[in-house]
């Protein structure tokens, strides 16, 4: 099989790692390999995973789709580039002198923090959560890094000793990887890019660099955090395996590398991605937009050293494709993520079941983190095939609360919807989308956009240049449309009763006295 050069992708997300290998000229998947990650429940709203885990499974990933290319006849050395596109926020700390991690990564959705959210904003002027946004573009939640880092320094003594050491890194995700994959202790490269930088409530989204005043409001060692850089250059050689010598070049955090690989880089342009959560990003251009209705201010882009920063508007929810691995791990009524869609099929509606999954609380647009899971409406003609229906209705629901919060805050209500992630493979959940927003739903037929666009920043980088970014040479994208099959009124009528559970959810737990944060 004849190529021209090729660029590889690291995705690392939330659930699984997984290695793409792209060709440029046509922006397709040539092969692929995936692994499911090991989530760890340590405490009722505690998530961890484990950076080795993490690592490792990105270098079986890498490994076994080298073979795949060698029995493709592909030469290896064909890949000219290495993207990185990874879960946000999540948080590693590890010793710079033996290479190891200090204690577990704690994923963005963890809850553990609630205590310390609660103190930061009670001694915040008029106890505003939003005390930090003119900076950051974030209100102070658990969500992001600092406050994770925070609780790693006073409750790991592990971690108190190595900065004490001055043998302290941190990092998110991007940050454990490269460094570990160009070198780990034996040279490794500390870095990270400005979209994951921007997710941490430790960098300044206007200067575009680390804030000495946001630091100290965390009291956090400004020695500890890695160099920030662009999206797209060369942080580093590959220093082991089939890839050594191959130049890492792309980095994203994921919902950022959706929005590249949706190809939305006019001002005004959005994608929803559905994977563990569900994340609607709409690119305002070289400006920051701040919200008024509870959307995240965050960086989009930085292509180049040289290039501008771009900014987006983004809209979070911490259960999106994670409430059908609840349905399969916890309540044990599927055996496949693939078989919700047939449950939900043979139903085709919920029967006044409501399910609203806030596990973590609610994200956009509430911030509302006493709040918690629950299922409404049951009747004794309740079964679980509604309660699958009912599960796809709640990330539609929750899709159209951050559109609507979108609308206000720009201004221009979206005509259409571009999606991506894992769960626009299934069919009933995409028309139940169209339906729930009445619009049309737009999916390309090339699902992998956050991988894809973690290797076109990569492959696009200086002294890379085999992805051109000019709007001429962007492969055209082919498309599947999903327009809406129900009446507005119906839909409406269908949302005011979720805004309802919505309410009911709320209010369920004082974190103070509870023992489930």
């Amino acid at each position: 099989m004849a190529t021209g050069p090729l660029v590889g992708a690291i995705d690392q997300g939330t659930s699984s790692s997984r290695f793409l290998v792209f060709n440029p000229q046509t922006a397709k998947v040539v092969v692929q390999h995936q692994v499911e990650i090991t989530q760890k429940l340590p405490k009722a709203g505690w998530v961890e995973e484990d950076p080795k885990e993490i690592l490792h499974s990105v270098f079986e990933c890498i490994e076994k789709t080298c073979d795949k290319l060698k029995q493709l006849k592909i030469d290896i050395s064909s890949v000219k580039a290495i993207g990185v596109s990874n879960q946000r926020e999540t948080t590693i700390v590890w010793d710079k002198v033996t290479g190891l991690p200090l204690y577990n990564a704690i994923v963005w959705l963890d809850l553990r923090t609630q205590p310390t959210v609660e103190k930061l904003i009670n001694s915040a002027p008029g106890k505003d959560k939003n005390v930090l946004q003119a900076k950051t573009g974030l209100p102070i939640s658990t969500y992001f890094s600092a406050v994770k880092l925070r609780w790693l320094l006073d409750n790991v003594d592990q971690v108190k000793q190595a900065v004490a050491d001055n043998r302290a890194m941190f990092g998110t995700v991007d940050s454990w990887l490269i460094w570990c994959l160009t070198g780990a202790h034996g040279g490794g490269v500390h870095c990270t890019d400005v979209t994951n930088a921007s997710r941490t409530m430790l960098f300044n989204i206007n200067t575009l660099k680390w804030d000495p005043e946001l630091c100290q409001f965390f009291d956090v060692p400004m020695s500890i955090l890695p160099d920030v850089r662009s999206s797209s250059e060369i942080y580093g050689l590959m220093k082991c395996g089939s890839l050594a010598t191959v130049p890492i070049s792309g980095c994203l955090g994921d919902q950022s590398a959706a929005l590249v690989g949706q190809m939305c880089f006019s001002p005004g342009q959005s994608k929803n991605t559905y994977g563990t959560g569900c994340f609607l990003l709409s690119n305002t251009g070289e400006k920051p937009v701040m919200s008024k209705h509870g959307l995240l201010t965050t960086l989009a882009y930085k292509m180049g050293k040289d290039k501008p920063a771009i900014y987006a508007l983004e809209g979070s929810v911490a259960i999106g494709g994670a409430v059908v691995r609840w349905l399969r791990d916890n309540l044990r009524i599927i055996n496949s993520a693939a078989e919700v869609e047939k449950l939900a099929a043979s139903v085709g509606s919920s029967y006044g079941c409501y399910f609203v999954p806030a596990f973590s609380g609610l994200y956009a647009p509430y911030w509302e983190p006493s709040a918690r899971g629950i299922i409404c409406g049951l009747t004794q003609y309740t079964n679980r095939n509604h309660i699958a229906f009912a599960a796809l209705e709640a990330v539609a629901f929750q899709t159209r609360e951050l559109l609507e919060a979108m609308n206000k805050d720009s201004g221009i209500d979206q005509t259409s919807l571009q999606v991506d992630g894992g769960m626009t493979t299934n069919k009933i959940m995409m028309q139940l989308q169209a339906d729930i927003l009445s619009i049309p739903v737009v999916k390309p037929a090339m699902a992998e956009t956050t991988a894809l666009g973690a290797a076109m920043a990569a492959g696009a980088a200086d002294g890379v240049g085999v992805w051109s970014l000019s709007p001429d040479n962007l492969s055209a994208v082919v498309w599947e449309k999903f327009e809406p099959q129900i009446e507005p009124d119906e839909s409406n009528k269908r949302f005011a009763r979720w805004k309802q559970a919505v309410q009911k959810s709320m209010g369920w737990v004082n974190t103070e006295n509870d023992d489930t944060v």
